[in-house]
């Protein structure tokens, strides 16, 4: 019998040879006659060839209209367009793959959380021990020496391991790191950098693992939504550390938010053990119509066995012979630069430029972080938006990496001629905030020798010009210049190692 969806064979050359549903003693359900689609030729006509099709008898049935799947109706939803985006929105959101990303943005908060401490216990430390900014700069890039080349470990990891294992690991180790911070401090100072080393090299991991995760566990067209998400949750651990730090700082010393920040990494490793698969198909709670769903998308991504893929991996100076390849590295140190600059020092600069205390200090360095939490996703659903409606990668890579770029370097130049907190935190707001439009075209590791120079870089800039503002022009200069190399030379398209171009 024809399933359901599929015209019945009218000529007799193709009845079933099954005995009709009258005669078998019990009535059957007929199927539905459905226009409009032919069923595939019989295997076993010759050459799959239908024979000469027999004139209708009788005017052929109208075509009868299916029922809309339930999982995508909505209770009191109206039909039409409306109802259908509002089932779509409510699969996504109560869907097993948005908990995914909802666990991975925790995870990137706590991430920058752990990390941007420092930015305001600098400022208390380098009273209490007398370090000048360029000592400082040193300290707050005690955290990059261990970042250095732990992505790349944490990529090969991620590969034999999975995501979900190596995010476990990472997340305990720079939250063990940052919960031990306290005991180092009191013991000595080459210990208490040993500890900001050990957190570099644990979250180092963090990105490499999120890829994966995404990789697993959506489609090629949500992609860039959920790093979206997740690097939402990123981007608001730098506002949470910013906002709490200073008022546990008030009450329960320097080291107050390292404890706490530390012993809530514990809690994450938790339920992200017992409450998360590593992928869809190991997930008791997934739906049929998810999995289905995510499966379905996954295949429009041509995949390559590990051997292929290890053969296929090209020499490292062929790498470095093509202009995409340094297009990359300029953007990723670009980024790093600028990020981590911001990151480290507008504490230190609200506090130096503008006299304010530290508080208000951290509260003016974290709203732009809440704009760039935001705007991450919004640049995300823009990728993804672009790419579905026919731009090419190419193109799409070089609009949002250009309003990521260009974007910061004007307002760098507004928060320089900034006469007062509020309108420099209105401009640095919008520089971060456009930031996050690099996000959409970026990958990692590349630029971190450029955060260490930025970082120890802004310390030397301040002791010997005494001041920060023509350390702000200079970076809004390579924003610009590394704007015009990516557009120029960046590429969304495999490129050929093999050939001479």
């Amino acid at each position: 019998m024809a399933p359901p969806g599929q015209l019945l064979p009218l000529a007799r050359s193709l009845l079933p040879l099954s005995a009709p549903p009258f005669v078998s003693g019990r009535r059957r359900r007929l199927p539905t006659l459905v226009l409009g689609r032919a069923l595939p030729p019989p295997t076993w006509l010759p050459h799959g060839r239908l024979p000469p099709a027999h004139p209708l008898p009788f005017a052929p049935p109208r075509r009868l209209s299916r029922p809309p799947p339930p999982a995508t109706s909505l209770p009191g939803a109206s039909p039409g367009g409306g109802a259908e985006a509002q089932a779509v929105l409510a699969e996504f959101v109560t869907s097993e793959r948005v908990k995914v990303a909802a666990m991975l943005g925790l995870a990137l908060a706590l991430c920058n959380a752990d990390r941007v401490v420092m930015s305001v216990a600098i400022v208390p430390l380098s009273q209490a021990y007398g370090w000048t900014p360029s000592f400082a700069g040193v300290v707050q890039s005690s955290f990059l020496w261990g970042y250095l080349v732990s992505p790349i470990i944490g990529g090969a990891l991620v590969d034999y391991y999975g995501g979900k294992r190596v995010m476990a690991y990472g997340v305990a180790l720079w939250s063990l790191a940052t919960f031990l911070s306290p005991w180092a401090a009191a013991r000595s100072l080459w210990l208490f950098l040993s500890t900001r080393v050990l957190l570099g090299m644990a979250e180092g991991v963090a990105l490499p693992s999120m890829n994966n995760m995404v990789l697993r566990w959506f489609p090629r067209t949500e992609r860039s939504s959920a790093v979206g998400i997740a690097m939402a949750g990123f981007q608001l651990g730098n506002t949470i550390g910013l906002l709490l730090s200073p008022i546990i700082m008030s009450r329960a010393g320097i080291f107050g938010p390292f404890v706490i920040f530390g012993l809530f990494g514990f809690l994450w490793v938790l339920v992200w053990i017992s409450a998360i698969s590593g992928t869809p198909g190991e997930n008791a709670q997934i739906s049929a119509h998810e999995l289905d769903y995510i499966t379905r998308g996954q295949k429009l991504v041509k995949t390559q066995s590990g051997g292929e893929r290890l053969r296929k991996v090209p020499p490292f100076s062929k790498l470095l012979s093509k202009w995409p390849t340094w297009a990359l590295i300029s953007a990723n140190a670009m980024h790093s630069w600028g990020y981590f600059v911001i990151l480290s020092w507008m504490p230190v600069y609200f506090k130096t430029i503008y006299h304010v205390n530290l508080r208000e200090a951290a509260w003016f360095s974290a709203l732009p972080w809440v704009m760039m939490a935001l705007l991450g996703y919004v640049a995300g659903v823009v990728s993804d938006r672009l790419i579905q409606n026919g731009t090419s990668i190419t193109l799409t890579r070089k609009i949002m990496q250009t309003i990521g770029f260009v974007g910061p370097g004007v307002a760098l130049l507004g928060l320089n001629a900034a006469k007062s907190p509020v309108i420099a935190s209105a401009w640095l707001t919008i520089a971060v905030g456009l930031k996050s439009f690099g996000h959409s075209g970026m990958s990692n590791t590349a630029g971190t020798f450029a955060a260490i120079l930025g970082t120890v870089g802004a310390g030397f800039f301040v002791d010997r010009m005494g001041s920060f503002r023509g350390f702000l022009i200079l970076t809004s200069l390579l924003y610009f210049s590394s704007t015009l190399f990516w557009d120029i030379f960046a590429t969304g398209e495999r490129v050929d190692f093999d050939g001479t171009g």
